[in-house]
C-alpha cells in the first residue's frame, strides 16, 4: 500500500477521499528541515555546502512517515506544485534516505496537481515523475541567499544602528518602497487650483452639469485658474454671456472584463472589497484549495485550462443566456515583470457550484470563494457596451466653452456579475446620464459654482497596492508576497492604520542606513535581476552555485567595508542623508539645524533605547530640547517623543511617560549607572498616554498598593494593575508566583478597594476554582533535617501525601501510611529523589568528557551567543 505524503492534514483528508483505502495518506506539516540559525549553516568556503537540521516539531511527523514506509514499500510525494512544494518533497526524500527508511529498491515518485479533484488526482497518479532538481536548486539558491543576507547584514544593523532588528533580501527592498512613499508625502507641497461648474437647463426643463473648458478663447489647463480672484472673473465671464449647444457627439464604447485571479490580484481585490490582509487572504485561499474548492492559490499565471474555459462558457450560457457568451474564448497574457505562468489562474474547480451551493461555514471562505467564482465567470463573459456622449456648450463670441459628459449602458455584459474594485475613490463624470440635448438649442444657466481644489500627495500603500507595486518591479514571488508584507509589520518597521502602511522610525533608519552603505542590495533593479537569475536556475539554464558565488563575492566585501564604522559616524551620515527631510529650509530663512530652545546647540538625529529615533540638541544635558523624528511640526499634539514626555517633578525626580515596546509606561527618574531600573508602571489602556497628567502618573507609580495582612493567615494583600487589568493578590509579594489572584472590576478600585471587599473577592476566587492556588496543607511536622538542617514535613498534595524538605518533594508510596512514616524513612525518600535529580544533572558532563562527542555540544553554545537572523523569519532563536 503506497505511502502518499502531502503538506497538511486537511489536504490529506481530501486526497484520501479520492484515492481510497489502497493508499496511506500522511501529512508532513510543511517543511521538515531548515538551516539552523548559527554560523556555518551555509559554508561559503566549501562551495556553499548547506547543513540542514530536522525541526524538533517535525521529528514526530518524519517518524510517522518512516514507520508507515517500513510496512508499505512505496513513497509518493504529493506536495504542492510549486518551488516550495518541490523543496518539501526533496527534503523528505533526503531525510528518509538518511534514516535508511528509503532503500535502494524503494520506489519513490513525485506527483503534482493544480486542483484537488478526483480527475486531477487520478491524472497526477498516472503521470508520476521524479523530483525536479532544477526547481529544488532554485529553492536552495533562494534559501542560501536569504540566510547569507539575514545572517550577515542583520548583525551589522545591530552594531551600527541601535534598535534595528533585522534585514532581508526582499523585505528591505519592500520597506524602502514604503519609506520612500512616506517621504514623498512629507515633502509634497499642495498646489491650489480652481474649477468652475455650472448647472444648465434644456428648453424642456431638464438639468445637467457642465465644467468650464475654455476661458478667454484659450483651452484651460489644470492650474490655469490659480486662485479665488481668477475663479470669480471666470464666473463673471460665464454669467455675462448667453450659451448654446455647439456640438453633441455620441460614441460607442466597450468595456472588457479583468483577467482571472492570480496570487497578487486576488490579494489586491480581497483587500479592496473586504479589507482582508495578504496573510488572511492566503490562509483562507489555502483552506479552500485543500478542501478541493479552488485551484492552487500561489501562481502568477492567468491562463485557464481549455476544459475549464468550456465549463465556464457553458455556465454563462445556462445562467444568463447566449448573448452573454462571446463568440470565442478570451485569452489572457500576464504583463507583469518576471511572470513565470507555470500554473493556471486561481479558479473554482467546479463552476456549476456557486458560494451558496457549497454551504461554507466560515464567512471568510464564503466571501473569497464568491469573489473567485464571479471573477472567473466574468473573465469569459461578453464585454459591456456603452454609448459615451460629449456635449460642448459655447458663447457666441467663442470666449467661453463648457463641456458635459455622460454615458448610457446599452448592454451590461460581464458587469451583470462582477466589477473590479478601485484603489481610490475617484468618481468618474462619465458615469452620469445626460438628458436629450440638441445642437443649436440654448443652455439656460441655473447656477455657476467655483470650486477650490488642492493637489493631493501620492497615497500611502495598502497591502494590496504594495503587492501590486512589488509585482510590477519584479520583487518577490507569489509564494512570498504575503510573508514579506507581514514580516515588515512584525518587525515593527511598519504599522498599519486604516488599512494604510506607515513606516516607523526604525524602518526609516534601517532604509537610510542600507541605502547609504548597501545601496546595491536594496536596489529595485538588482533585486528583480537576482529574481530573474533564480528563475533561470529553476528553468535549468543557470548554475545555482555560480549565482551564489557572484552574489557572495561582492556582498561579503560590502559587509567587510562597514566593520570599522563607528555609531556616531553612521548617525551623522544618516543626518546628512535625511537632512532635506528632517531639517527643511525655514520659511523665514536661517539655519534649520539651530536649536530653537537654547539658540546655540545644533539639532541632530539621535537614537533612543527603545529603538526609535528623535531630534535632540547637541547641548544636552544643559538643553533638553527634543522633537519627534521627522520634519518640524510633523508630530501630533501631545505626542510622546522617544526620550519621553516630561509630566513634572516629584521629590526631586522627573516623572516621564514613555512609549515602550509593550505599550506606554511612566517612569520615576532617569536610567543611570547607579539606578539601571528606576520605578516604572504600565499605563492602562483606558488612560490615553498622551493625555496623562502628573497626579495620575504618581498614582500609577505608587503601585503595587499594600492593603495589609489578610485577617486569616497574616499574609499580605495587594492591589495592582497587570497585563490583564486590575487585580488583587494574596501573597508575600506581588512578584511571587504562587498565592491567589482575583480580578477587580475597575481601575478606580485598585486605589480605593478596602480589606473587607478584598477578602470577599479572594474567597470567591478560591471557591470558584475548588481551592486551586491555595498553598499545600501541612499534615505533619517531622522536625529538622539531621544532617543539613531545614524542616522536614509531610504535605497533603493533589495526587497524595509527600515529604517536603527545602525544594525537594518526594512522593510517599501508597503502601506507607503518612502517620506511620519515620524520619529515617523520610530521609531515604528524599535521598532517592536527590539521586534521581543528580543523575539528570550529571548526564550532560558525561558527553563533554568524550573528546569525539564534543563537537555537537560546542556548536550549540555559540548558537545562543551569536543569534543571527535570516530573511523570514528574520530572527531565529537557537
Amino acid at each position: 500500500m503506497p505511502v502518499v505524503v502531502v503538506e497538511s492534514p486537511a489536504k490529506a483528508k481530501t486526497i484520501n477521499k479520492y484515492l481510497g483505502p489502497g493508499y496511506t495518506v500522511l501529512a508532513s506539516y510543511g517543511h521538515v528541515r531548515d538551516l539552523p540559525p548559527k554560523d556555518g549553516s551555509v559554508d561559503t568556503d566549501n562551495d556553499f555546502d548547506m547543513k540542514w537540521e530536522v525541526a524538533s516539531d517535525s521529528k514526530k511527523h518524519v517518524k510517522a512517515i518512516a514507520d508507515a514506509l517500513a510496512e508499505d514499500g512505496e513513497l509518493i510525494l504529493a506536495t504542492d506544485p510549486d518551488r516550495e512544494g518541490e523543496a518539501i518533497s526533496w527534503h523528505l526524500q533526503e531525510t528518509l534516505t538518511k534514516r535508511k527508511s528509503i532503500k535502494k529498491d524503494t520506489p519513490v515518485s513525485r506527483v503534482t496537481f493544480n486542483a484537488i479533484t478526483k480527475a486531477a488526482v487520478s491524472e497526477a497518479m498516472a503521470n508520476a515523475r521524479q523530483v525536479d532538481m532544477p526547481l529544488v536548486e532554485a529553492y536552495l539558491a533562494r534559501r542560501a541567499l536569504d540566510y547569507l543576507v539575514g545572517f550577515n547584514l542583520s548583525p551589522v544593523l545591530w552594531r551600527k544602528l541601535p534598535g534595528a532588528k533585522s534585514a532581508g533580501r526582499v523585505q528591505s527592498v519592500t520597506l524602502r518602497l514604503i519609506v520612500e512613499r512616506e517621504m514623498e508625502i512629507e515633502v509634497f507641497n499642495a498646489r491650489e487650483y480652481w474649477s468652475v461648474k455650472a448647472m444648465l437647463g434644456t428648453p424642456r426643463g431638464q438639468e445637467y452639469e457642465a465644467r468650464l473648458t475654455v476661458l478667454a478663447g484659450k483651452k484651460l489647463d489644470r492650474y490655469d485658474i490659480a486662485d479665488a480672484t481668477q475663479a470669480e472673473l471666470a464666473v463673471q465671464a460665464i454669467t455675462s454671456r448667453d450659451l448654446s449647444i455647439k456640438s453633441v457627439e455620441a460614441k460607442p464604447a466597450n468595456r472588457n472584463p479583468s483577467a482571472p485571479f492570480m496570487t497578487s490580484t486576488l490579494q489586491q481585490e480581497a483587500s479592496r472589497k473586504f479589507g482582508m490582509g495578504a496573510r488572511q487572504t492566503m490562509s483562507t485561499a489555502q483552506r479552500l484549495y485543500e478542501a478541493g474548492h479552488i485551484t492552487y492559490m500561489r501562481t502568477d499565471g492567468i491562463d485557464m485550462a481549455p476544459e475549464a474555459v468550456t465549463e465556464v462558457r457553458n455556465v454563462i450560457g445556462d445562467r444568463y443566456g447566449a448573448e452573454y457568451v462571446p463568440s470565442s474564448p478570451r485569452i489572457y497574457k500576464n504583463k507583469a515583470k518576471n511572470a513565470q505562468e507555470a500554473h493556471e489562474c486561481i479558479r473554482p474547480t467546479d463552476m456549476s457550484r456557486d458560494a451558496a451551493s457549497l454551504k461554507l461555514m466560515e464567512a471568510d471562505q464564503r466571501k473569497l470563494y464568491d469573489l473567485i467564482w464571479k471573477r472567473t465567470l466574468a473573465c469569459q463573459m461578453a464585454a459591456a457596451r456603452m454609448e459615451r456622449t460629449t456635449v460642448d456648450i459655447a458663447s457666441r463670441d467663442g470666449q467661453i466653452e463648457m463641456r458635459a459628459t455622460g454615458q448610457v449602458m446599452l448592454f451590461d455584459g460581464f458587469l451583470r456579475v462582477y466589477e473590479e474594485g478601485r484603489d481610490d475613490s475617484v468618481v468618474d463624470d462619465d458615469d452620469r446620464r445626460l438628458p436629450q440635448i440638441s445642437v443649436g438649442e440654448t443652455a439656460d444657466k441655473k447656477t455657476i459654482t467655483p470650486e477650490q481644489h488642492f493637489t493631493q500627495p501620492p497615497p500611502r500603500y495598502t497591502e494590496a497596492t504594495l503587492v501590486k507595486r512589488m509585482e510590477e518591479l519584479g520583487i518577490g514571488r507569489p509564494s512570498t508576497y504575503a510573508s514579506v508584507v507581514t514580516t515588515i509589520q512584525d518587525r515593527e518597521y511598519v504599522r498599519k492604520e486604516k488599512n494604510r502602511l506607515i513606516p516607523e522610525d526604525k524602518g526609516r533608519l534601517v532604509t537610510a542606513f542600507l541605502q547609504n552603505y548597501f545601496r546595491k542590495y536594496v536596489g529595485y533593479d538588482f533585486t528583480a535581476g537576482l529574481e530573474d537569475q533564480l528563475d533561470q536556475v529553476s528553468a535549468g539554464s543557470a548554475d545555482y552555485k555560480f549565482v551564489l558565488g557572484q552574489f557572495w563575492r561582492d556582498f561579503s566585501a560590502a559587509i567587510a567595508e562597514t566593520s570599522e564604522l563607528r555609531i556616531t559616524e553612521v548617525l551623522e551620515k544618516i543626518n546628512e542623508v535625511l537632512e532635506p527631510h528632517l531639517f527643511p529650509p525655514l520659511p523665514e530663512g536661517g539655519d534649520p539645524r539651530l536649536c530653537p530652545n537654547c539658540g546655540a546647540g545644533r539639532l541632530s538625529m539621535r537614537t533612543a533605547r527603545s529603538g526609535g529615533a528623535f531630534i535632540g540638541c547637541s547641548n544636552y544635558p544643559e538643553c533638553r530640547y527634543t522633537r519627534a523624528f521627522g520634519p518640524p511640526g510633523a508630530e501630533e499634539d501631545g505626542a510622546i517623543p522617544p526620550d519621553g514626555k516630561l509630566l513634572g517633578e516629584d521629590q526631586g525626580d522627573e516623572i516621564r511617560v514613555f512609549k515602550g515596546r509593550f505599550g506606554p509606561y511612566v517612569q520615576r527618574g532617569p536610567v543611570t549607572e547607579e539606578n539601571k531600573k528606576p520605578p516604572r508602571q504600565s499605563v492602562p489602556k483606558d488612560w490615553p498616554a498622551q493625555e496623562l497628567e502628573l497626579d495620575k502618573a504618581l498614582l500609577l507609580l505608587s503601585l503595587p498598593r499594600e492593603l495589609g495582612p489578610h485577617p486569616e493567615d497574616g499574609v499580605m494583600v495587594w492591589s495592582n494593575i497587570g497585563r490583564y487589568g486590575p487585580y488583587l493578590k494574596h501573597a508575600a509579594s506581588t512578584s511571587e508566583r504562587g498565592g491567589t489572584n482575583a480580578n477587580l472590576e475597575s481601575l478606580d478600585e485598585v486605589f480605593t478597594v478596602g480589606m473587607n471587599r478584598a477578602v470577599q473577592l479572594l474567597a470567591e476566587k478560591v471557591a470558584s476554582r475548588g481551592g486551586r492556588g491555595v498553598g499545600a496543607k501541612t499534615l505533619r511536622e517531622m522536625g529538622e533535617h539531621p544532617d543539613s538542617g531545614g524542616p522536614v514535613n509531610i504535605m497533603e498534595g493533589k495526587y497524595g501525601p509527600y515529604v517536603k524538605w527545602e525544594k525537594v518533594n518526594a512522593t510517599i508510596p501508597n503502601e506507607v501510611e503518612p502517620d506511620a512514616l519515620t524520619m529515617d524513612q523520610a530521609l531515604e525518600l528524599i535521598n532517592v529523589k536527590l539521586a534521581k535529580k543528580g543523575t539528570r544533572r550529571k548526564a550532560a558532563p558525561k558527553k563533554k568528557a568524550a573528546a569525539k562527542k564534543k563537537a555537537p555540544a560546542k556548536k550549540k553554545a555559540p548558537a545562543k551567543k551569536n543569534k543571527k537572523p535570516q530573511d523570514d523569519p528574520d530572527v531565529v532563536d537557537s
